[in-house]
């Protein structure tokens, strides 16, 4: 089947195909949550599974940068594509990504430095606080993957790749069932397992899309060195332009 293109006509079924990916992408992400809730619940506790209840939301809000970069950066990136200046949306997409690497990292440290005093603002107290912290600490080191993966959904459709955002979300999903079924209900290591699981398949869901890119692809991006130029970024977010100095 052709693949379809941003500058196509766009029909109903056209833009139905063209979405659908997207659809169940974010179907499949919802699933994170359920899945070590439902695990959690029937081999660790009523306790652990409330911890779990208390610190997802935090986790999701952190994440939020990532769709922040991804909807936003998609549109910048989408203006040079339009004014077919490939390499200089080749360096604004591979500019968005690296930034999202970066304040992950720096989310993840100052979300570990703060989480107690976080958990006990939303309500935890005694066993359930201490879970909250172990399960949102060893959370916090995927967090860098979770703002990737949320990132590259967006720049995937830029790039007329929206199938791959929808592969690689079901590979990841699928691999948190698998871990969290092995390591929760036959290893038996309750919460931990199950924030090891959820994890290590969001590192998994962010590397996909990272070993595509960085390697020559039949889509509209490429990952590359860049050399940042803060004014042309400023004149493309205010002017629409895409010009570089």
């Amino acid at each position: 089947m052709k693949q379809i293109q941003l500058s196509d006509h766009f029909t109903y079924g056209r833009l139905l195909r063209f979405t659908l990916p997207s659809i169940g992408m974010m179907i499949f992400t919802s699933i994170y949550s359920v899945v070590d809730g439902f695990f959690v619940s029937n081999f660790a506790g009523k306790t652990p599974f409330a911890a779990v209840n208390i610190i997802f939301p935090l986790l999701m809000i952190l994440s939020t940068v990532g769709f922040i970069f991804g909807t936003g950066g998609s549109a910048i990136v989408a203006i040079a594509l339009g004014e077919r200046k490939k390499e200089q949306a080749n360096r604004y997409f591979s500019l968005f990504v690296y930034i999202a690497f970066g304040l992950g990292i720096l989310l993840a440290a100052l979300s570990i430095f703060f989480i107690r005093p976080i958990c006990q603002l939303l309500g935890a107290e005694g066993q359930m606080l201490e879970d909250c912290v172990v399960y949102g600490n060893i959370m916090q080191l995927a967090l860098i993957a979770y703002l990737l993966q949320y990132a590259f959904q967006s720049f995937c459709v830029t790039a007329e790749v929206p199938g791959l955002s929808l592969k690689m979300t079901v590979v990841s999903g699928v691999c948190n069932i698998v871990l969290d079924a092995l390591f929760v209900a036959v290893f038996r290591w309750g919460l931990v397992g199950a924030a090891v699981a959820t994890s290590f398949s969001q590192y998994l869901g962010a590397v996909i899309p990272i070993v595509y890119f960085l390697r020559p692809n039949q889509s509209l991006l490429r990952l590359s060195r860049f050399k940042f130029d803060g004014k042309a970024l400023l004149r493309t977010v205010t002017n629409g332009s895409s010009e570089m100095v």
